[in-house]
């Protein structure tokens, strides 16, 4: 059940069957020459609802907005910074727990890892805080079945998995490919320049993206999804 779209009663009466929600995390970021700046936001989302039709929960609406670094300097990346970032998990997370929700997963389309470092350090301090029961999940550890079909060793942004995704659930947001890219930046050394070393924002392989194995992606990320939720639910009950 998707929060946005439902009355004040009809909440009242979506508890009485669940006490879990999602959170989608994403982020406004590059995602190369030929994928929408709000994809990892978007795929959180999407996979929310999609697992909301396998198991009863509730979809919050989306955090648009989270850390990015590595591409901080591309055009059309905007990004928040790790306390303000915190700060909005904590208190959503708080809003939840006062309205009677027992379980809270926080689903991020975001990989980045100063990103995640951030929402599971506020989610400690919820856990702290009360007796939310609480995960903190990247999509891209739901689906490992998944290198079975996958061509790209090393995928992770904007290239085979992603332009897949994409190509299954919006289409008609996919401006064609890109080239195969990895980026160079230095091991341990912070560089000013992160365009120059990553121009063209992809990270992996576009050209091996196909719509089918965007759907099968997508529904193991689902089925691994329901699982943690119920293994949340066990904890809280």
């Amino acid at each position: 059940m998707f929060l946005q779209n439902i009355t004040m009663p009809e909440f009242s009466r979506a508890l009485i069957k669940t006490q879990s929600a999602i959170l989608p995390v994403g982020v406004l970021e590059q995602h190369g020459p030929h994928l929408p700046l709000g994809l990892d936001a978007m795929h959180a989302t999407m996979l929310a609802r999609r697992t909301a039709e396998l198991h009863p929960c509730l979809v919050a609406p989306p955090l648009n907005y989270g850390l990015c670094r590595s591409t901080s300097q591309h055009p059309g990346t905007v990004g928040i910074s790790a306390n303000t970032l915190k700060m909005n998990i904590h208190d959503i997370s708080l809003g939840f727990y006062g309205q009677g929700i027992k379980t809270l997963t926080i689903l991020t389309g975001h990989a980045g890892g100063t990103h995640q470092a951030a929402l599971l350090d506020s989610a400690e301090e919820v856990l702290k805080e009360t007796n939310l029961e609480i995960a903190v999940i990247c999509v891209l550890d739901l689906f490992d079945q998944a290198t079975e079909f996958l061509e790209c060793k090393g995928d992770s942004h904007a290239g085979e998995v992603e332009t897949s995704l994409a190509m299954h659930l919006w289409p008609e947001l996919v401006k064609g490919s890109a080239k195969e890219e990895y980026p160079t930046y230095p091991r341990f050394i912070l560089v000013r320049d992160k365009v120059g070393h990553w121009p063209g924002g992809v990270w992996g392989d576009p050209t091996k993206a196909s719509r089918e194995k965007g759907e099968k992606i997508f529904e193991l990320e689902a089925e691994n999804l329901v699982k943690v939720i119920k293994d949340l639910e066990k904890r809280a009950a």
